[in-house]
């Protein structure tokens, strides 16, 4: 389980003016995140705008993401829907050379029961044989993964390694460390606690920043999972501001306007999503100028 301790990054998908995919600036940006010392790379999460894809763009994404990363890092790939049968279908039709596991997100819209929720990951975990992360993020599906579902599926399926959780309960948190299984690994989904969650036993974090911010943002989570919160605290507390900023005018416009101010790729998005305003923009440019003088 150690290749998903650390920090992963949910990669954005970046795009051209006329809105196809950026293949170019998608290289740069996972070069850019194996230079910044990332831990793995997570393709086609939320971050990577992927309810705006085709099927046929996601294969392309997964097949050139893998090409790119040539077995540097593990690759977890996002496959998740709302509706079950379909993400099986999905699983089954992804071509998994090159990826280590997969990233599925709670049922959304559909408001499942816990037992409807808990059904829904068995049906998926015993659909393949790969390792499966949980992802919780009421904020988006409008239902939650409760500690007893999450722990319970961790206990009944051993493909079932780990859950990215965005809930923003501590209470959460505190009772899947009680209750998991000793190498079930709880993941922050949430940037902003990502070092508290560590300290309460962790494994680190699943992040929007570390696109923008990949070497301040790994090097916090390392010195943290080593226990060194003295030292992880400033660079942690140097990155509230920025953290925010990512995420006042929503995900990925935060991030890819970071990315287009340092390089690496544009700043479109697909409908119904827009760009970062202006004033965001200067808001940002100030804070990479202080993060990196």
């Amino acid at each position: 389980m150690n290749r998903f301790h650390g920090t992963g990054v949910a990669l954005v998908t970046p795009f051209n003016a006329d809105g196809s995919v950026d293949y170019d600036g998608l290289e740069k940006l996972i070069n850019y995140q194996i230079d910044g010392k990332v831990e793995y790379l997570v393709s086609l999460g939320t971050t990577g705008e992927s309810a705006t894809l085709s099927k046929e763009e996601k294969k392309k994404i997964w097949a050139y993401t893998a090409e790119i990363n040539n077995g540097r890092v593990p690759l977890v790939a996002g496959i998740g829907g709302n509706y079950t049968a379909e993400v099986i279908e999905s699983i089954k039709d992804f071509d998994r050379n090159g990826y280590d596991a997969i990233l599925s997100a709670s049922p959304y819209y559909n408001k499942p029961t816990q037992e409807g929720i808990y059904q829904h990951y068995k049906a998926i975990s015993e659909s393949t044989d790969m390792d499966v992360l949980l992802y919780n993020v009421p904020g988006r599906t409008a239902s939650n993964v409760s500690p007893e579902t999450t722990c319970r599926l961790a206990h009944d399926f051993k493909n079932i390694i780990g859950t990215k959780e965005a809930s923003g309960s501590f209470d959460q948190f505190n009772q899947i460390m009680r209750d998991k299984p000793a190498d079930f690994l709880l993941i922050s989904g949430d940037d902003p606690v990502a070092l508290p969650m560590i300290a309460l036993g962790g494994a680190g974090l699943i992040s929007v920043v570390g696109n923008a911010l990949p070497f301040e943002l790994s090097e916090m989570i390392r010195l943290s999972l080593k226990g060194d919160f003295k030292a992880a605290q400033p660079l942690h507390l140097q990155l509230v501001e920025f953290t925010r900023l990512m995420f006042a005018e929503g995900n990925p416009a935060g991030v890819k306007a970071a990315l287009k101010q340092l390089g690496i790729c544009g700043d479109y998005v697909r409908l119904p999503l827009v760009p970062a305003s202006a004033g965001l923009n200067q808001e940002i440019a100030a804070q990479i100028e202080k993060i990196r003088p």
